[in-house]
């Protein structure tokens, strides 16, 4: 169920994802593909913007269309027209007509430097998609690829857990510490903020009682300010939400944050939630 669950999790991740590529590439559509475990060929899952149900579903070979063509390259690929482009195959057409579409961009997504997904972005209208608009793309994409792969780590942790039986001892005080402190490393590395607040949901199952020993208690006292960002970090914020919330700059906030880490004596936001929940100064 959990390693169910896990899955679901990545295809909310690119689902939120879409959303935002569209907004930033000022496209009409956007599109997701899952590539296959033997990367022979993809299963378009998620549209944002779509007109029609007649892409989710579609099944898309390797070096077929455009998309199969960019997952065969495993390099992004752009057609002005995509249905009288020439250099790809046309065995999607009758998917993509009903679609309206007419430019056209496939970008894989790598994980271990192994195309994952492939994420489509069209207009209704040719555009010209030069590089500089490529360019503009790649922070989401790199942030995208980063979380795909903290969610593939997370899955794969999952299937390896055995199933529960009542023979089974209890894991203890100390695996259980060990897992809190992989989740809280998890959690300190995603930018995505529904993934970071499961993970840190999980740390606090798993560690609900965790206190910093005496050597690690606050070194400082922490200013409102610190506090302030911390109270939003443990909401769930990115900086860059915790930012806009307080009327900061993102960089302000990190530096805020860094400071109240290095007084609680955490080496990630997360520990930092936990040591300043333990010491009474947020909730």
């Amino acid at each position: 169920m959990e390693a169910a669950r896990a899955e679901a999790g990545t295809e909310a991740a690119i689902s939120r994802a879409l959303s935002a590529l569209r907004a930033r590439a000022g496209m009409d559509v956007a599109f997701g593909a899952k590539v296959n475990a033997d990367g022979r060929a993809m299963r378009i899952l998620q549209i944002s913007g779509g007109l029609t149900q007649s892409l989710p579903g579609l099944t898309i070979a390797s070096g077929a269309g455009l998309g199969g063509k960019a997952l065969a390259l495993g390099q992004p690929t752009r057609v002005r027209d995509y249905l009288v482009a020439r250099g790809i195959t046309h065995n999607y057409d009758h998917a993509v007509e009903p679609e309206r579409l007419r430019t056209v961009a496939a970008l894989p997504l790598r994980v271990a430097n192994v195309p994952r997904y492939v994420v489509y972005l069209a207009s209704r209208t040719p555009v010209e998609l030069g590089d500089r608009w490529l360019d503009g793309l790649a922070p989401l994409l790199r942030d995208l690829e980063r979380e795909l792969a903290v969610q593939e780590e997370l899955n794969r942790r999952l299937r390896l857990m055995p199933a529960p039986t009542r023979e089974r001892p209890a894991l203890s005080a100390g695996e259980l510490r060990e897992i809190a402190g992989e989740l809280a490393a998890l959690a300190g590395e995603v930018h995505d903020e529904a993934l970071r607040a499961r993970l840190q949901a999980l740390h606090i199952r798993v560690a609900p009682d965790e206190r910093l020993p005496l050597a690690q208690q606050p070194h400082g006292t922490l200013t409102p300010r610190e506090i302030a960002v911390l109270e939003q970090v443990a909401a769930g914020c990115s900086n860059a939400a915790a930012a806009e919330q307080l009327g900061l700059l993102p960089n302000t906030v990190k530096s805020y944050l860094k400071s109240a880490m290095r007084k609680l004596g955490a080496s990630n936001r997360v520990q930092a939630i936990v040591a300043a929940r333990a010491a009474g100064l947020i909730r």
